[in-house]
């Protein structure tokens, strides 16, 4: 065995000694730099989290105000039901996810397993419904439903049901008052989701993952009013969870009521005249597709004529809002979206548009007469109309020789809008405008509104359409590569159309103009864009922005911010011009178009102006229109493949005037039957226990 010197062995000992001071005091320095990190430089932030860590909230989710009609019935409220909800959270931990439970669940629920296990799934791109689009935080609910004895069995035996709740829990109710189903109106809400949650964060109406939000109709524009804010209550909590303080309590404040201008009893005869004329429409034939008349769908809007304000809207095909509570099922939602349902979502009213027919001749008469054409000269009225090798013909209508503007309105002659048109286009230059056409029939149409939103209170309003020149270059850029590429000179309908467009398809050619001239060709209206043209001419002129909420009334009902009519501008036409088109459009009602659905009416008493609309569409049949108006309202209903506008629509018109001012067949007046033979001015008196 080697000896080494004593020397070397405390030298080797002194370089461990330093090496293990060294390590010992870098350890120490790492610790402390570590402590005032912690401590000093970010101490306040890990102390707040230290106390969220030992706090729990939770949240009382806040009443949402009423929808009321303009007399305070409820049109939306809320009532309590029993919600079985499940928690995903829960859920989740467990070997199957849940699906035990869940299938138990269903058996005592009655429900399918399948579809009781889907609804717990979170929405995305890929997942077909039923599925959750709100918080997975959030208690999912399965049913709203629930009888006494299904919530006993899930309470008395809760260790089968873990992550399953039964609550008794204020719940949305479409009341449906007078049967008024007002459904597209009125909307309908969903659960808030993260998304929204994250948006919202920082703005003066926070979600909570509680919360619903209106998703269309009223529900959506006013969702902020009507929401309220939750309450939250912060609890103490030591590490076992056990509560050993409150922290600090806020209290829920219920949403505000919404008052309508919609009378629930107008709202019911609308929707149900509505149904009615679509289901007499099938029976008629048509003898151009030689088939019934199809009445897919319609809708009618009733509006004061002084104010904008919307008295009915009803759209068909319709549904029930109350669907959507608790969230909807996999069967509802189905019947609602999918392509067979003709999509009953869709507020046909302000989603729906059409070539507007004859109904759009008010517009064209008032570009007539300021283009220079006196609204009583003489202008020719054949029963056809040609241009090179194509012929316009009057639908349905004979030749009247040399008549007035306001006698082609009366009786509905094409004609003599045609040879207006024509010359009108001619002298802007025909195919090769002039530098600055003068295009008064367009210039007059975006006067009367069209072509842009009336800008209601609802949401996803469409603009419609006024095919003037800028629309003919837009829509050629964004269509002339499919032509090109599908147009074939000797080719079927649709490729000669596609042929001809990819040659002159950015032109305003002169059948464009002669088809615009009665409400064909590319334009498109809404029926809420015509009654309010018809409101306008009946109040002398002044177009007013629609609207359907009328105020905003507090919680306790001491308070209400009113929402005024305001008024868009004026119609084009000085009193002269609109007082010739008011006794022309009376005269429809006594001596043209409509007079065979209005005799007997007390025309010296309640003085009705109306025009009938019967609209060509490619592939289609024929859409029915009719407008009108008297003193206090304007009246549009509109139903798709549903043949002529005197035929189809006529009648149900004159059954809302007639519920509204109490008439009988005879035209004798019942004030005390009348709905209503004025528009409603007072707000109601909205009590707190009307919530």
């Amino acid at each position: 065995m080697t000896n080494i010197p004593e020397t070397g062995r405390t030298q080797r000992v002194q370089n461990r000694l330093v090496i293990i001071q060294i390590v010992v005091f870098s350890l120490l320095l790492t610790l402390g730099g570590r402590l005032w990190y912690l401590q000093i430089r970010n101490g306040q932030e890990y102390t707040d989290e230290a106390k969220n860590n030992h706090t729990q909230q939770v949240v009382q989710p806040a009443v949402r105000g009423s929808i009321l009609d303009s007399r305070g019935v409820p049109l939306a409220d809320n009532e309590t039901r029993m919600v079985v909800s499940a928690s995903r959270t829960d859920l989740s931990k467990m070997k199957d996810r849940g699906k035990e439970v869940l299938t138990r669940l269903a058996g005592v629920l009655g429900l399918d397993p399948t579809e009781v296990t889907d609804s717990v799934r979170l929405c995305d791109a890929k997942t077909p419904k039923p599925c959750w689009n709100g918080s997975p935080y959030q208690p999912i609910p399965i049913t709203d439903e629930a009888t006494t004895e299904q919530v006993l069995e899930i309470r008395e035996h809760a260790e089968q049901f873990p992550g399953i709740t039964a609550e008794p829990t204020a719940l949305r109710r479409y009341a449906a008052p007078d049967q008024a189903n007002t459904s597209q109106v009125l909307g309908y809400l969903s659960p808030v989701t993260d998304e929204e949650i994250t948006k919202a964060k920082n703005s003066d109406s926070p979600y909570l993952r509680s919360d619903q939000v209106g998703r269309s109709g009223l529900e959506r524009t006013y969702d902020k009013e009507l929401r309220g804010k939750a309450g939250v209550t912060h609890y103490e909590v030591d590490n076992l969870g056990r509560v050993i303080g409150q922290a600090e309590s806020v209290k829920p404040q219920p949403g505000s009521n919404v008052v309508t201008s919609i009378d629930s009893r107008v709202q019911a005869v609308a929707e149900r005249e509505l149904n009615g004329a679509m289901i007499e429409a099938r029976k008629g034939y048509d003898k151009n597709t030689h088939r019934n008349y199809e009445a897919d769908s319609g809708a009618v809007v009733v509006m004061e004529s002084k104010t904008g304000r919307i008295v009915a809207m009803a759209s068909n095909p319709t549904y029930d809002p109350n669907a959507w509570v608790g969230g909807i099922s996999a069967k509802d939602y189905k019947a609602l979206t999918e392509k067979g349902s003709n999509y009953p979502l869709l507020n046909r009213a302000i989603q729906g548009q059409a070539a507007p027919g004859s109904i759009f001749k008010v517009v064209t008469s008032t570009a007539a007469v300021n283009a220079g054409y006196p609204f009583n000269g003489r202008y020719p009225c054949p029963s056809s109309y040609s241009v090179g090798n194509q012929t316009f013909t009057n639908f349905e209508s004979q030749g009247y020789g040399d008549i007035t503007i306001g006698k082609a309105l009366e009786v509905s002659c094409d004609t003599v809008y045609y040879g207006i048109a024509d010359r009108e286009w001619k002298k802007d230059g025909g195919i090769k405008p002039k530098k600055n056409p003068e295009d008064w029939f367009f210039k007059t149409a975006h006067e009367f509104g069209l072509g842009k939103r009336t800008g209601i209170d609802l949401p996803s309003e469409v603009p419609g359409r006024v095919p003037d020149r800028q629309w003919k270059k837009d829509f050629f850029e964004a269509s002339k590569a499919a032509w090109c590429r599908d147009g074939k000179k000797d080719g079927t309908y649709g490729e000669r159309i596609a042929y001809e467009n990819c040659r002159q398809g950015n032109q305003l050619r002169e059948g464009d103009a002669i088809n615009y001239s009665i409400g064909q060709g590319d334009t498109l209206v809404t029926p809420l864009q015509m009654a309010s043209v018809y409101a306008a001419i009946a109040n002398g002129g002044t177009l007013h922005q629609p609207a359907v909420g009328k105020a905003v009334i507090s919680p306790d009902g001491t308070s209400a911010r009113e929402i005024a009519p305001k008024e868009l501008g004026r119609l084009p036409m000085d009193g002269k011009l609109r007082d010739d088109i008011d006794r022309a459009l009376a005269s429809v009602v006594t001596d043209g178009s409509a007079a065979w659905r209005f005799g007997g009416w007390p025309q010296k008493q309640i003085p009705m102006h109306a025009k009938t609309g019967t609209a060509e569409v490619q592939g289609k049949q024929t859409t029915s229109w009719f407008a009108s108006y008297t003193a206090d309202y304007s009246i549009v209903m509109t139903i798709s493949q549903g043949g002529t506008g005197s035929g189809a629509s006529g009648p149900a018109v004159r059954n809302i005037y007639e519920a509204m001012y109490g008439l009988d067949d005879a035209g004798k007046q019942d004030l005390s039957k009348a709905l209503l033979p004025k528009p409603r001015t007072a707000l109601p008196a909205i009590k707190p226990e009307a919530r």
